[in-house]
């Protein structure tokens, strides 16, 4: 016969009922002295904590990651070595949505992967696209109020949203993306995701390559039009989630092949644009990819709070062997995001079981609210000490990189090869017919309400990508095409200019 839990307090006591409050007579008030019921009212006020400002919808599941492949001449990771089988936790979520929003949102999905390795955990935080919308970490606030909501309405602005697009001109690309029948994966298995930054591998002579990882879905892409993703969100808003969780619950184990682009400091150096620009692809051709190992999930969580919602995921977590690059968006991302879960969760987030390393750790750190271990007992809480305590390890250090020119505020448009149009126009080369006429009757729509000045500035930034981009998006979004093409032979400085006003 099961045996049945039975009900204590936060203390471990016993409630003798569950369903009645004290009250003073059978039909008078509450009494204070009831203090199950101020313990539940209590706790229940503070339940919610604070969300993710960003992908702050999204769902999660556990599994494994196998090495298949050597690339052990790139980096000394152990979690990358030959054969190596490593535990995983991913997050995936839509971005701009709240926790309410709907799985089905023409939006980017943030994917986050957790390798708790034997050298501590390493965090590899991505989208399901290889590049992002912008490269200045100035930028990331404002990017992200421009696609929440407007502060005089409190609704979702596509004004606010396009305005800030067309005024960086090297969100285009990802535009293109967001605008493409990809802008709505039918689920998450039917994505391939990316780490987008560019990071370094160094392996045990200490030598470095910069590196991209690239996971491609076993299961085949799929994706959603408008009018599916519609219907869908109208009968289930987690429909994605949902579509996870059954099918790891009947063995229909998701995988995704990872691959890693390499480019060596030499060819960084020469490379014909910065590559270290989040906003901007290594070509495959010139940097082919490397097969890696196969990611698989197999596993849901018990507990959707516990275990996805208090997940918690920096790019500054890595492991020895793999380390970071120049890329502007990276080097701040790898603040805001520790800085994040320190407000969100508190400051020994990393004590909570998801977040939490296999193996030992001794980070120096100690007190703060909710620490939950034994705080280091009686070890010195100071370093340098003369008990062996809190020694560093250099032998795991990156090598070291050599910088070039003064310190100052640079603007990437005044480099000379930098071109924020060049892969959004490749990647209309490449679609089939089909394709680019998903994509142009994508953006048409987002963009109906959206004032007549910012449609001519994208239009002007599509014509700049292809000629023929830019007259089926003119066309569709009913502009004159003289007009847009005196606009697209204006600098950027002339394009914004001209385009201020809402009358052109």
């Amino acid at each position: 016969m099961k045996e049945y839990k039975k009900l204590t307090n936060e203390v471990g006591a016993p409630v003798a009922d569950n369903e009645n409050a004290i009250t003073a007579g059978p039909r008078g008030p509450v009494m204070m002295q009831d203090v199950w019921l101020m313990e539940k009212m209590a706790h229940f006020n503070r339940e919610v904590i604070p969300e993710r400002r960003m992908h702050a919808k999204g769902w999660g599941a556990y599994g494994k990651f196998t090495v298949t492949h050597d690339i052990s001449q790139y980096t000394k990771a152990k979690v990358l070595q030959p054969n190596a089988e490593t535990e995983v936790f991913i997050r995936f979520s839509t971005v701009a949505g709240e926790r309410g929003a709907a799985d089905c949102e023409r939006d980017i999905r943030g994917v986050a992967v957790k390798f708790y390795t034997e050298e501590g955990n390493w965090d590899l935080v991505g989208n399901n696209t290889p590049t992002f919308f912008i490269r200045d970490v100035h930028n990331f606030s404002d990017l992200n109020r421009a696609v929440k909501r407007d502060p005089r309405t409190g609704r979702r602005s596509a004004q606010n949203n396009w305005d800030f697009w067309t005024l960086l001109p090297e969100c285009f690309h990802q535009i293109t993306v967001v605008m493409s029948d990809r802008g709505i994966p039918a689920s998450f298995r039917n994505m391939h995701f990316f780490g987008e930054h560019t990071y370094s591998f160094y392996n045990e002579k200490n030598e470095r390559v910069w590196c991209k990882f690239h996971f491609k879905t076993q299961q085949g892409i799929k994706n959603l039009s408008n009018e599916e993703a519609a219907k869908i969100n109208g009968m289930d808003r987690e429909y994605h989630g949902k579509d996870l969780f059954e099918a790891i619950e009947r063995g229909n184990y998701p995988k995704w092949t990872m691959y890693v682009q390499i480019m060596t400091e030499e060819q960084a150096k020469n490379h014909y644009e910065n590559p270290f620009d989040i906003t901007k692809i290594w070509r495959h051709k010139e940097y082919p990819l490397i097969e890696v190992g196969v990611l698989e999930l197999n596993r849901n969580p018990e507990n959707y709070f516990a275990e996805v919602e208090q997940s918690a995921f920096t790019p500054a977590h890595v492991v020895p062997g793999i380390g970071f690059s120049p890329d502007r968006f990276l080097q701040g991302r790898l603040f805001a995001y520790g800085d994040a879960q320190r407000y969100r969760l508190g400051v020994n987030h990393n004590l909570i079981p998801v977040n939490q390393a296999k193996g030992d750790v001794s980070d120096y750190h100690r007190d703060g609210a909710m620490r939950t271990d034994g705080n280091y007992g009686g070890a010195p809480a100071y370093a340098p000490n003369s008990s062996g305590y809190w020694t560093a390890q250099p032998e795991t250090a990156e090598p070291p990189l050599e910088l070039e020119g003064a310190m100052w505020r640079y603007d990437p448009k005044d480099d000379p090869t930098d071109d924020c149009f060049r892969a959004g126009g490749n990647l209309w080369r490449v679609m089939t017919e089909d394709k680019k006429q998903i994509l142009i009757e994508n953006t048409a729509a987002d963009m109906a309400s959206v004032t007549e000045n910012i449609r001519y500035r994208h239009a002007a930034h599509c014509y700049l990508a292809d000629h023929e981009y830019g007259e089926r998006f003119a066309q569709a979004a009913e502009l004159r095409m003289d007009r847009v093409i005196e606009l697209a032979q204006l600098d950027h400085a002339g394009l914004i200019q001209a385009t201020l006003s809402d009358i052109i």
